[in-house]
């Protein structure tokens, strides 16, 4: 008793002996072992993943890094405000770090909560190049905890990130292990009656595309602070505390469900900022996204925390336990999710491929006050693929070539179950707890205290998520980045983004540099977020207060969705003079992303 006591003293104070002005970092080739194979990898300070940086709000931070590698790298701060050339983005804050070179990082912590740091060259990051940052609050928390454990999430895969690009564009259904089987297809006949199964499946041939593609990286083994399942990473806790537990998903392209069978979660912070208490009993997090939640194990005993990807096809896992050594059970995997036509928008026989020239402005939306009369305040959950009166002729770039005697009426679009407003009515990917208690939705996030006042804002962008599976090219409003102009925002503005999801896939969207308020129908109570996920099917937004000058990033966080195009430059113009001059000079200085 008297040893654990020890463990947490340490576990608590070991914050307060490393948090000092100054940090040192090296980014290095590394060995990671995650008990299913070996591979070489890139980490921090020797490792994958890097150290926990521990700082606290209101100090000023001075960060060396020194790259030990034969190649460039950077290092991005995740969802953290600071000036844009701090920001670590190769080509758009600054050149990046060259071989043998030593760049300091130098910013204030103007913020608290929970957040994560990564590689922003190449596919360094999926590579292993990644680790934690935990800031302590100025004041005290909203909410009590007695222990604290940081739970970083990852899909380490087998294959370097380079290799896994060749082969989803030589064949974007390489990884695909969960392919539709003939006793899939006599199952859906069962429930469904043959000529709709049949109708369905053909369908989704005309598309070229399948129900199994979730999740576009299959093969993974899920690490939770480095371990895979059977290394089994333990955190300790006396029967009664209050636990505290940072999740963070650092995958490249894996979102997971997480549970605790056995315990309640309370969720308290999202992406760093405080949110209202919400019990649930499972949680969806997306790729760079950060939940805090607490547990109070009341029992002498193991539970495992179980992380499972939203296609089924992996899982991560970790214990809490009162002493090392002990083990709960490990929940078996869920059958493997699949898309419906609701998460195409319900619409067969479209073309994904010449989406991007859908000219959504000349929908008619059977309104005598059309788009312009229309309310944005509460589009948040807006369910488009229902939309009465569409008048589908006006469809510019869809492919109806192959809809000719297609009954509507009879196809498969979906098997009716639990909705979520941030998802299409009838999808595949609504997710439901294990134990049919509690899932949370994004429609239960709201803000603890509002961080802006709450004003109309003063124009609107439209950022349609678009992509060709085939091709494995990610786009946004149908163009690649390369091909892209900047998205220019002025200084003070308060700008609302409208995220159209064309694509089956789901894509977390993250902007640096400036806080996203998801729009989930709570007016000042929306939520702060750094990462917003977007299903396929739906249309989400979210508003922000320009109030950072200089030159940021803005792209989906799956890594080959953004390294294929889906990614902006953002400009924002005005602001201090002394910001706009070195804007204009890295503009000129180029460099890779």
């Amino acid at each position: 008793m008297k040893i654990r006591l020890l463990t947490g003293l340490l576990t608590l104070l070991m914050p307060a002996m490393v948090m000092a002005g100054e940090y040192g970092l090296t980014v290095d080739r590394v060995k990671i072992d995650t008990g299913d194979f070996v591979k070489e990898g890139i980490g921090y300070n020797g490792a994958s993943p890097g150290p926990v940086m521990r700082f606290k709000e209101g100090e000023n931070v001075k960060i060396n890094v020194t790259n030990n590698l034969d190649e460039m790298t950077s290092i991005h701060w995740h969802g953290l405000i600071l000036p844009f050339d701090q920001d670590g983005v190769p080509g758009i804050s600054f050149p990046g770090i060259k071989p043998g070179e030593t760049f300091t990082y130098e910013f204030p912590i103007q913020q608290a909560g929970t957040y994560w740091f990564h590689s922003h060259s190449g596919f360094q990051e999926p590579d292993g190049a990644y680790g934690a940052i935990v800031i302590e609050p100025e004041g005290r928390e909203p909410f009590r905890y007695d222990r604290e454990y940081v739970v970083q999430l990852t899909d380490k895969h087998p294959h370097s990130g380079d290799r896994i690009m060749r082969n989803l564009k030589m064949m974007p259904d390489y990884y695909n292990r969960e392919q539709q089987t003939v006793g899939e297809f006599f199952s859906d006949v069962s429930e469904n009656g043959l000529m709709n199964t049949v109708r369905d499946r053909m369908a989704w041939g005309d598309m070229r595309m399948m129900k199994a593609d979730v999740e576009d990286l299959q093969g993974f083994t899920g690490l939770i602070n480095g371990k895979g399942p059977d290394q089994n990473w333990t955190g300790i806790f006396e029967p009664g505390e209050r636990i505290r537990l940072r999740f963070i998903n650092s995958s490249a392209m894996t979102y997971f469900d997480i549970r605790i069978p056995g315990l309640d979660m309370t969720v308290v912070q999202a992406d760093g900022n405080n949110v209202q208490p919400v019990s649930v009993d499972e949680f969806r997090i997306g790729v760079a996204e950060t939940y805090d939640v607490i547990v109070r194990p009341k029992d002498e005993q193991a539970y495992t925390i179980f992380a499972e990807s939203m296609g089924r096809s992996g899982y991560a896992r970790a214990t809490l336990a009162p002493e090392e050594g002990m083990e709960a059970a490990v929940p078996k995997l869920r059958e493997a999710a699949r898309l419906t036509m609701a998460d195409m928008g319900g619409m067969p026989g479209m073309d994904h491929g010449s989406m991007a020239g859908m000219d959504h402005g000349n929908m008619d939306m059977g309104s005598s006050e059309g788009v312009s009369g229309m309310d944005h305040s509460n589009m948040g959950s807006m369910d488009h693929s229902n939309m009465k009166g569409m008048d589908h002729s006006n469809m510019k770039g869809m492919d109806h070539s192959d809809m000719s005697g297609m009954d509507h009426g009879s196809m498969v679009m979906g098997k009716e179950g639990p909705s979520d407003p941030f998802y299409a009515k009838g999808s595949g990917l609504v997710p439901t707890a294990a134990n049919g208690g509690k899932f949370l939705s994004y429609a239960d996030l709201k803000a603890q205290d509002p961080l802006y006042e709450d004003r109309e804002p003063t124009r609107e962008i439209e950022l349609r998520l678009t992509g060709n599976m085939e091709r494995y090219t990610w786009s946004i409003n149908g163009v690649k980045y390369e091909d892209a102009d900047p998205i220019r925002l002025k200084y003070g503005e308060r700008v609302r983004f409208k995220f159209v999801n064309e694509t089956m896939m789901t894509h977390p969207m993250h902007l640096h540099g400036m806080w996203s308020i998801l729009d989930v129908g709570a007016g000042q109570w929306n939520p702060i977020k750094h990462t917003v996920s977007v299903n396929p099917g739906t249309t989400v937004y979210m508003e922000t207060e320009v109030d950072e000058p200089g030159q940021w990033a803005f792209h989906c966080h799956l890594s080959y969705h953004a390294a294929a195009g889906m990614f902006r430059k953002v400009i924002v113009e005005g602001g201090p003079e002394s910001t706009q001059a070195k804007t204009e000079v890295i503009a000129e200085d180029g460099g890779e992303v």
